[in-house]
């Protein structure tokens, strides 16, 4: 019988419940221990998921670990990813991956030298709608993709995290934490970006947490949160990327791409699952300037559902990064619970 691969956590913030709490889903790996530098926060999340809490040190010791998830704040992702792969074992990061391609190539120099395996977040565009999208696009549906929109703007992190400190300082900011969905999701539709022109901005130096027992408490801004990209295709295709925590409200959709025979609607690339794919032509706007999706009438467009809420991809993704791992047998990765199972942290 093989033996399951053994997978440690180090970073027991808020995501780390997800992951905790859907890894029951996924057969062929277990989540045996969790660590910290603050080890009240370890043995909290060891108590309340049944693993082992360990320091850093022990954890990257431990000979039942062989996969790590690092899941510490971005500034620290290279040297925690660095620090596992020194130990002898696979590393699996959320995103950002790193801050810079030299520390990409670091360690990709580290992991290659010791045969070792890097993976890292996002892994939502493998969701059933985003698939859809693709084949859908490979297929022509709406013809060649000329251009197209990606949109992910809100007031701030602080209006629900308890510490949003670490989103506001360099490694944070809309692109860093929340653009891999977006552009990843686009890449894996149109396939490479060949160039890319951006303006920033910041619409204030602080920020107030608004949740929480941190509540009222102000926070420093050291990154730009307004960023504004228009990333050039290989293909051809021109998108613009609007990326923002400044913004109270919006109409724009998500995502949209325009091709030379009709329109697609995508859901959100945040998300694992989503509300279907949409595409199609013809149809007005049924308020002036309003330009959004669901102000248009689609009748006679084709539309496909998909299920599956966003929490679901951190098991799913902690599934993929064990598959990865040489002589461990991929099927039982995907052995899970259906993804509609899945319920909120």
């Amino acid at each position: 019988m093989t033996k399951n691969l053994g997978v440690g956590i180090i970073g027991c913030g808020n995501i780390s419940a997800a992951y905790l709490q859907l890894a029951p889903m996924f057969k062929g790996y277990d989540i045996v221990a969790v660590a910290d530098i603050n080890m009240a926060n370890a043995r909290a999340r060891a108590s309340e998921f049944n693993v082992r809490a360990d320091t850093v040190d022990d954890l990257l010791a431990s000979s039942d670990v062989d996969l790590v998830i690092n899941l510490t704040i971005p500034a620290a992702h290279v040297g925690v990813s660095r620090a596992i792969l020194q130990a002898g074992k696979h590393v699996y990061s959320e995103k950002p991956f790193v801050l810079s391609l030299s520390e990409a190539e670091e360690l990709g120099d580290i992991a290659k030298e010791n045969n070792l395996r890097i993976g890292s977040a996002p892994d939502t565009y493998m969701g059933g709608s985003h698939q859809m999208a693709r084949s859908l696009i490979d297929a022509g549906a709406i013809g060649k993709v000329t251009s197209g929109t990606a949109v992910v703007l809100s007031s701030g992190m602080e209006d629900w995290h308890p510490n949003p400190d670490f989103f506001f300082q360099k490694g944070g900011g809309p692109i860093l934490d929340l653009g891999p969905y977006y552009i990843c999701n686009l890449v894996q539709l149109l396939g490479p970006v060949q160039k890319v022109t951006s303006f920033t901005g910041m619409a204030s130096d602080t920020r107030t947490i608004r949740n929480g027992p941190r509540n009222g408490e102000t926070v420093p801004v050291e990154t730009p949160t307004t960023i504004h990209s228009v990333l050039s295709f290989a293909n051809g295709a021109i998108i613009t990327l609007l990326a923002s925590w400044d913004v109270w409200a919006s109409n724009h959709p998500i995502m949209e791409l325009y091709g030379t025979n009709g329109t697609m609607d995508l859901p959100d690339p945040n998300f694992f699952g989503g509300n279907g794919v949409g595409w199609g032509k013809g149809g007005k706007s049924k308020g002036k300037g309003k330009g959004k999706i669901s102000d248009v009438d689609k009748s006679g467009w084709a539309h496909v559902g998909a299920g599956a809420e966003w929490n679901w991809a951190a098991g799913s993704e902690c599934a993929a990064a064990a598959e990865a791992v040489p002589g461990w047998p991929p099927a039982a990765a995907w052995s899970q619970t259906a993804p509609e199972a899945a319920t909120s942290p």
